[in-house]
């Protein structure tokens, strides 16, 4: 019994640690650039609501992006999908052709995403018009 106090001791004195750490926790939203010519507003409103916060400058940072470890795995997550593909620097996106194969083939949004944010997960037929409307966006740009 004694042992398994002094591991619970451990245990949140580690946690708490880790809070004053201030490691890969910058969550700062660089200003927007350029955003895709879009093909109409509802493929924009489909890509803030299962995109943006990964791939754009305009993330929401969720109050769990604060605690550690998780806030590592978010900013990680963010800076790795601003660096792919990025909404708000459209212009110095390098990746647009990845766009369609990520969401079609379901490996966008990334499933433990869509875990604390299930309003991102589009329906069959919004994933559909998402495409289509990805798939004109890429064609005028």
């Amino acid at each position: 019994m004694k042992f398994i106090k002094w591991i619970l001791i451990i245990g949140v004195i580690a946690f708490i640690a880790l809070q004053i750490i201030p490691y890969n926790r910058n969550h700062t939203n660089p200003p927007v650039v350029s955003e895709p010519n879009w093909d109409s507003p509802a493929t924009r409103e489909f890509a803030v609501r299962a995109c943006f916060d990964c791939h754009s400058n305009e993330t929401v940072w969720p109050w769990y992006s604060n605690i550690a470890p998780v806030s590592w795995l978010v900013q990680q997550d963010v800076d790795g999908g601003r660096r792919r593909v990025n909404f708000s620097d459209w212009a110095n996106t390098r990746e647009k052709g990845e766009i369609l194969e990520a969401v079609s083939g379901g490996y966008m949004p990334l499933s433990q995403y869509l875990l604390m944010h299930p309003e991102a997960k589009l329906t069959p037929e919004e994933k559909d018009a998402f495409l289509n409307g990805l798939r004109a966006t890429l064609a005028q740009n």
